[in-house]
């Protein structure tokens, strides 16, 4: 009776080994959960990011906003009659100007009027 008590028990851990870690056990099982809670997370964070991109892409063809915030705020570049004023915190350095301003244009004068001429002393 002990015999067969002993041979019933063994079987009984032969047959849990693959249950608990076998190819499809339970450990592989959690362990495939959670590679694909992190893939989806990751699949989530991807979407989020494509759909902003997507959004850009469609401003930049679109309209003229978004390429005017583009180039002021990536380029430097301003409008006509506009002047850039750039504030710096103390640690910072003044950026480097690669071409010099233009010079300042004079007023035009309106149609139909006479242009004033300096007085000479």
């Amino acid at each position: 009776m002990r015999l067969i008590t002993l041979a019933l028990a063994a079987l009984l851990l032969l047959i849990q080994y693959p249950l608990w870690l076998g190819k499809g056990g339970w450990l592989a099982v959690t362990d495939l959960e959670n590679q694909l809670a992190g893939s989806r997370a990751r699949t989530e964070q991807l979407k989020a990011r494509n759909a902003k991109l997507e959004s850009e892409v469609r401003d930049l063809k679109d309209g003229t906003e978004a390429v005017e915030e583009r180039a002021r705020y990536e380029l430097g570049m301003i409008k006509q009659n506009e002047i850039f004023v750039q504030v710096l915190r103390k640690d910072e350095k003044p950026a480097v100007m690669m071409t010099p301003p233009p010079p300042p244009r004079e007023p035009k004068a309106e149609k139909g009027a006479k242009a004033h001429k300096p007085l000479a002393d």
